[in-house]
Order: C-alpha cells, then structure tokens, then sequence
C-alpha cells in the first residue's frame, strides 16, 4: 500500500470517528452512559496509532452499539454500555 492510500484509510476512519463522537455527543442517555462510551471513544482514539484495522474493527461495533442506543425509546438502556 502506498502512501497515499494510507493517508485515504486514516481520513476515511477520522471521518468516522469524528462521526462517532458526534453520536455519543448528542445521545440522550444518562450521563454514566455517555462516559463509557466516550472512554471506548478513547480506547479506540489510542489504538489507531497502533493497528488501524483493530481500531476500525472496535469502532464498527461502537456504530452497532450507537444503533442500538439510537433505537431504545422506552428509557431502558443497556447495562453493559
């Protein structure tokens, strides 16, 4: 892979997690909720300098968990978040 291409992976996956920051920003959930999640915002932050696509992977299930926060309208949240 070239150089190029590489700068393309690293913006596409900082447009992503900008995006992903955003979500967690804006979320309606209680506030330990949005602490969790943006403590995994970090974890995933810290392993991009490392392996980008373990980073891509960690912040693709963050998106799936986001989606299922995103769909639960009946004030119960997911322990595990």
């Amino acid at each position: 892979m070239d150089r190029d291409d590489q700068l393309q992976l690293y913006g596409a996956f900082a447009d992503q997690l900008k995006e992903a920051h955003t979500r967690v920003r804006t979320l309606q959930v209680p506030e330990g909720v949005r602490m969790a999640l943006t403590r995994k915002l970090l974890v995933i932050t810290a392993a991009a300098k490392h392996d980008l696509a373990d980073a891509a992977r960690r912040l693709e299930r963050l998106s799936v968990e986001l989606d299922e926060l995103d769909g639960v309208d009946d004030g119960r949240f997911p322990e595990d978040a």
